[in-house]
């Protein structure tokens, strides 16, 4: 790198860098991730992760087959008001969270509003299945329709969307590249 006096970089010299130069420099003077997670410990970690995803996966098929198979096609539900009431308190924390978070203008705003999305999709469907038929049903896919899932596409697109920015600002990836491109660990 051309353009230091003294090892310092001017910022008009970091300004007319290209992006390679500029992601060059970065990975430079990153942290190495050997001083974040030792390197047997990230290796444990993402072996364990992926170990219980990959069991979940594959415990959950033949539990989803004997569940087609052996559930009544209607059951009483115990505890009902106090099961959707917990669900709705929970998406207003999630809401609430990713309000003030947002607010903050805060990176990890991305957990509650990437959750927030995924309840509200769980609310349209639990509304939608377990509603009479006829006229009971119509006001849940209408409040799905206009109300849950727009909002959870607005929630999930904009975490995948702050995703985005952040890599691209961090050149781990260029404007143009997928958002699922970017490593792990960069």
């Amino acid at each position: 790198m051309t353009g230091c006096s003294d090892g310092v970089l001017s910022d008009a010299r970091i300004a007319a860098m290209s992006p390679a130069e500029r992601r060059d420099l970065i990975q430079r003077l990153q942290r190495p991730l050997e001083e974040v997670y030792p390197p047997l410990v990230a290796h444990r970690m993402r072996r364990n992760r992926l170990t219980l995803m990959v069991g979940g996966v594959i415990g959950l098929i033949p539990w989803i087959v004997y569940l087609a198979f052996n559930l009544p096609a209607n059951y009483v539900a115990q505890n009902w008001p106090a099961t959707w009431i917990g669900f709705d308190c929970l998406l207003i924390v999630f809401m609430a969270a990713t309000a003030v978070l947002g607010w903050l203008g805060r990176q990890l705003v991305v957990l509650p509003a990437f959750t927030t999305g995924v309840l509200l999709i769980c609310d349209a469907w639990f509304d939608i299945v377990t509603a009479g038929p006829g006229r009971d049903l119509a006001l849940p896919v209408l409040t799905a329709a206009l109300g849950n899932l727009p909002l959870a596409v607005i929630m999930i697109s904009g975490v995948v969307r702050i995703l985005r920015v952040t890599a691209i600002r961090l050149w781990f990836i260029d404007p143009g590249m997928p958002l699922w491109r970017v490593p792990l660990v960069p």
